[in-house]
């Protein structure tokens, strides 16, 4: 059984899927800016209010042994679901909507270009 946060993902991928190839990395750097209270990436990246982000596209959810997640994102672990770059997309747009019960009190973004930029500035943590 598929819960909403899955539901409203695989409708939200459905229809943002082409867009990130055009993610601009350099931009995303910028409007990653927005989650550095909480966030780290690169070189010495470290576990702040949430969790460090190298490596997050692509991987499952709550896959840090180091950092204490919501319930919510244990629940969402324990179903499977995967930080793809729809799932990204999905939470960056309403983290709410995904994890209703999440600590994360980021309202999230509105600008799908913002989005795209972030997510590729995202894997050029892989």
């Amino acid at each position: 059984m598929k819960t909403k946060a899955a539901l409203f993902a695989a409708l939200f991928a459905a229809a943002a899927a082409p867009a990130f190839a055009q993610g601009d990395a350099a931009a995303g750097e910028k409007v990653f800016n927005k989650c550095k209270a909480c966030h780290m990436v690169g070189d010495g990246a470290k576990n702040r209010v949430g969790p460090q982000l190298n490596g997050i596209v692509g991987v499952e959810i709550a896959h840090d042994p180091d950092f204490k997640y919501s319930d919510n994102f244990m629940e969402l672990k324990a179903e499977g679901y995967m930080w793809t770059p729809e799932n990204l997309s999905a939470y960056l747009t309403d983290p709410k909507a995904v994890a209703p019960k999440g600590k994360m009190s980021f309202a999230g973004l509105r600008k799908q270009e913002e989005i795209d930029n972030v997510l590729a500035y995202l894997e050029t943590f892989q």
